[in-house]
């Protein structure tokens, strides 16, 4: 029972610092949301913080409400690659984990 709650105690550790480690990544993170056909480009980061907003020369002459339009667009195609490499990023630390506790459960068996 005592080996049982290290070994619990242990993987918990290990899963703590996995996560620390992968919201570090996710930090790092940089995607380019694009609208208008990439006219319009919003860079973002993991933490959801835009860095660099791009816009065609030609775009900026023309209509402010649809440039304002485009703006909003390309910010949230960022946000939904963001989004969806956070998904990934924790699909694989879940995988990982549950990988991790089925290969504990077999060498408990075997003993």
């Amino acid at each position: 029972m005592r080996g049982n709650l290290n070994d619990l105690m242990k993987q918990a550790q290990a899963m703590q610092e996995n996560m620390q480690k992968a919201q570090a990544e996710i930090g790092n993170i940089e995607v380019v949301g694009e609208a208008g056909g990439g006219m319009v480009k919003v860079t973002m980061n993991g933490r959801h913080e835009v860095k660099r907003v791009q816009i065609e020369p030609a775009v900026s002459g023309e209509d402010r409400e649809m440039l304002e339009d485009l703006i909003a667009a390309a910010a949230n195609d960022a946000v939904h690659k963001v989004e969806a490499r956070v998904q990934e990023k924790m699909a694989s630390l879940t995988r990982d984990c549950s990988c991790r506790r089925n290969e504990a459960a077999v060498l408990r068996r075997a003993r």
